[in-house]
């Protein structure tokens, strides 16, 4: 889809007519009208409420921009930056989460080995050498900056296996509370290709999945989405809102990636459609120059992929409709008029358990009278669930010999239907 000529204004009814069909919020939708506005290409970027607002940010950095090709070495001044842009988020309140390629370039490098697709097991040697380099520079350039970094590997059955999800979840809740930087890659040592994430733009949709972050970037190598490769074809148009992911949309998305970097645009558009079904909102802009992050803030040129709604309304989403209950909880009037004041669940208000649930599986939550009040993703197995219920939160780990949850299920992880605040 282009103009037919790459200087040509186009008219208010083509503009729109294609932004709709695309799914996207055109030029107008970011202020002004189309007749008095420049070619969309050439539009000045504005600063979005989305990134000005956000709470917990998921940042994707990609191998092509941690590394330099020719050398195989990190780029040191680049990283530097970055961390000044990180630690400057985290001095406004904000929460940080990195999302790091790098480690397989790095140690091929360190081991001499050839240029081109690289054999699993040179991968996985490749990625026990380069991840420590890695996490050293990380360590590094945040210790400089008064902030401790703490390293997460991943694999495929972390995000997939309930019990692995939740003790990762746990683990990002712990350090973002001590303000720490969690730096997160897939743990290529032990993957293969059947338990592979496949890229981290994949990877980092999960982990901002999995964390409930608002806001997700992906530094690229290109600066946006657009109707066309911009470095060939002049008539490309920049695309700056996208609030669907339609067949047009993905159509667009090309493949471009090098020995470096195995994840092009069509991975990007791929983990948008993840992220913006979590209810996290999504930004592609271009790593290239220092200070990405910082420049975000500033109006670069960037595609924002908007969610229809925010994480937590998502998750709730997911809790309510899409998990299968494993048993139920039945709780008291108290109880009851707590829930419905928006409060967590303690395990003093529940009455009776029953059904055959692990931790973090979905149950249905009860009144006394048996009446459905909701569905929610329950702390404890059944068997210590029946040992606690009835019982203060202080005496928990009394009774079960560990300090665990205060909640039997956490507000967050909570989805009511009818609740009556009496």
């Amino acid at each position: 889809v282009r103009w037919a000529s790459p200087l040509e204004h186009p008219t208010r009814d083509q503009s729109l007519d294609l932004f709709q069909h695309l799914g996207i919020q055109g030029p107008q939708a970011l202020g002004g009208g189309l007749e008095a506005a420049p070619p969309i290409c050439a539009m000045t970027p504005t600063v979005r409420p989305e990134w000005t607002s956000a709470r917990r940010i998921v940042v994707k950095i990609g191998t092509a921009l941690l590394v330099d090709r020719a050398t195989g070495r990190l780029r040191a001044t680049w990283l530097n930056a970055l961390a000044d842009d990180v630690a400057a988020l985290v001095d406004t309140g904000k929460e940080v989460i990195l999302v790091s390629s790098g480690a397989i370039a790095l140690g091929r490098h360190a081991l001499g080995l050839p240029k081109g697709a690289l054999e699993l097991e040179q991968s996985q040697a490749a990625a026990a050498v380069g991840q420590v380099s890695l996490a050293h520079a990380y360590q590094n350039v945040f210790q400089a900056r008064g902030r401790a970094t703490a390293q997460i590997l991943l694999t495929l059955g972390d995000t997939e296996e309930r019990r692995r999800y939740l003790n990762a979840r746990r683990t990002f809740e712990m350090l973002l509370a001590h303000k720490a930087i969690p730096v997160v890659n897939e743990n290529d040592t032990v993957a293969t290709a059947e338990i592979r994430y496949g890229d981290n733009d994949r990877l980092s949709a999960l982990v901002a999945s999995m964390v409930c972050a608002d806001r997700r970037v992906l530094l690229a190598a290109p600066d946006a989405l657009y109707t066309a490769p911009p470095g060939t074809d002049p008539a490309a148009t920049h695309i700056p809102l996208v609030d669907a992911i339609t067949p047009e949309i993905e159509a667009m998305a090309g493949d471009a990636g090098t020995e470096l970097s195995k994840g092009g645009m069509k991975t990007k558009v791929a983990a948008a459609r993840i992220a913006m079904a979590a209810g996290t909102d999504m930004v592609i802009t271009t790593g290239k120059p220092l200070h990405p992050l910082r420049l975000i803030g500033e109006g670069a040129v960037c595609t924002w992929f908007i969610g229809p709604s925010d994480p937590v309304t998502a998750k709730k989403r997911w809790i309510a409709g899409q998990l299968e209950p494993k048993g139920h909880v039945t709780v008291d009037a108290g109880a009851e008029k707590a829930l419905g004041q928006g409060k967590s669940l303690l395990p003093a208000g529940v009455t009776a358990v029953a059904g055959s649930f692990d931790r973090g599986d979905a149950v249905i939550i009860r009144n006394a009278q048996g009446r459905e009040l909701g569905r929610g993703l329950i702390a404890y197995a059944h068997s210590d669930a029946e040992r606690i219920i009835g019982k203060k939160s202080g005496e928990i780990a009394g009774i079960l010999g560990f300090e665990g949850r205060a909640e039997l299920i956490h507000r967050d992880d909570m989805a009511l239907t009818r609740i009556r605040d009496e």
